[in-house]
């Protein structure tokens, strides 16, 4: 059965507009926050290792696309949920959701391409992490 990584994190006052509300591009940093935290704790490689390690890796989004069907407020408790739909020799297409309670607030698809940071060109992925990452690779939208 494909794994899906979860861990929750708190709206705070630096998330909000003057409204209360998260401001949308908060949110582009709660899924970079997902993703680290899921490369530190589910794939064994944090992104402090991978830009440290002397392999000269990096991992950035090449392109992210989002949907936000209700806002956030502060003070919400919002569960992040990350799995993969399509794992490629370097780039990982990812579903990122944020939900509160049983609703959704902010379905993110980001594509991650693993590069070298020296020329910026596209490197297939450590193959130990790649594995790791297949555990998270789901065929249809996990219910």
């Amino acid at each position: 059965m494909p794994e899906i990584f979860r861990h929750d994190l708190k709206v705070l006052f630096q998330h909000c507009d003057p409204a209360g509300i998260v401001f949308y591009p908060r949110y582009f940093e709660m899924v970079n926050q997902t993703v680290e935290e899921w490369h530190a704790s589910s794939l064994g490689y944090s992104f402090a290792q991978m830009h440290n390690d002397g392999e000269f890796r990096g991992v950035p989004t090449v392109t992210i696309s989002a949907d936000f069907p209700a806002p956030s407020r502060i003070g919400d408790m919002l569960t992040w949920s990350l799995y993969l739909t399509k794992l490629g020799r370097t780039s990982a297409h990812l579903n990122v959701t944020a939900r509160h309670k049983d609703e959704a607030r902010v379905i993110a698809r980001p594509v991650l391409v693993c590069i070298d940071t020296r020329t910026g060109r596209p490197i297939p992925w450590a193959e130990d992490v790649r594995a790791r990452m297949a555990g998270f690779v789901h065929d249809s939208p996990p219910a």
